[in-house]
């Protein structure tokens, strides 16, 4: 099971989560917002994981691709993982978004931010909930998640702690901010100014190193897997 958490890990720096996670906290009122996209988060994400891992259990699928599927799961996140950090590495990303800004400007069409963050600078803990229930969908990480947990052949009420555990990791971005504004009003608005200076500055190299480790090791267990299998 240690995979699994490992996956939630990687899973909590899903872009899209951090995009509204930092939007959320420029804005007036953050605790409100950040409660409301977690309620609506965690209520589309723990329904439909439990709805995927006991469909995955009861079919009898996990049982059938066991061999195939585990290490060539590992390999291919693996290289997914050192892809993005390629593609950040060499700046690829930032070339393409501006061609595509490029492209939108000549098309007539707004250079301003998407909806779905211009849905969250209203300031409505009822919008962030609504927002955070659309866009928290099942990701490739927490679908091979699912299937390693609906593989370990656990017992009902175990199987639904581990998807509310992989849950809270992979929400924790909102989780702990919440906290900290609960536990240190005071403090915490100083420390997110220290964190998203840091993040402007630092914060290509940090994502570049963790995909690059995480790829790395997700390939070599997979490769190991396949030798002991082989």
């Amino acid at each position: 099971m240690g995979d699994v958490f490992f996956l939630a890990f990687l899973a909590a720096l899903y872009p899209t989560l951090l995009a509204a996670t930092t939007v959320m906290l420029v804005l007036p009122h953050p605790k409100r917002l950040l409660l409301g996209y977690l309620l609506g988060a965690a209520m589309t994400s723990v329904t439909v994981g439990l709805v995927i891992v006991f469909a995955l259990r009861d079919s009898g699928l996990v049982h059938t691709t066991k061999a195939a599927l585990g290490p060539g799961a590992d390999i291919a996140l693996g290289c997914l993982a050192l892809t993005i950090a390629l593609v950040l590495g060499t700046g690829r990303d930032q070339r393409l978004v501006e061609r595509r800004r490029k492209r939108k400007a000549a098309k007539g069409g707004s250079d301003g931010p998407p909806r779905w963050q211009q849905a969250l600078g209203r300031g409505s803990a009822r919008t962030t909930f609504v927002v955070g229930a659309l866009l928290t969908l099942p990701g490739a990480t927490y679908i091979t998640a699912l299937y390693r947990i609906s593989d370990e052949n656990l017992s009902d009420p175990l199987t639904v702690a581990s998807v509310l555990a992989f849950n809270v990791i992979m929400l924790m971005l909102l989780e702990i901010p919440l906290l900290a504004y609960t536990i240190a009003p005071d403090w915490t608005p100083k420390a997110v100014e220290r964190f998203k200076r840091a993040l402007r500055e630092r914060g290509r190299g940090w994502a570049i190193r963790g995909a690059a480790i995480v790829g790395i090791l997700f390939v070599l267990r997979g490769v190991l897997t396949l030798i002991v299998q082989g």
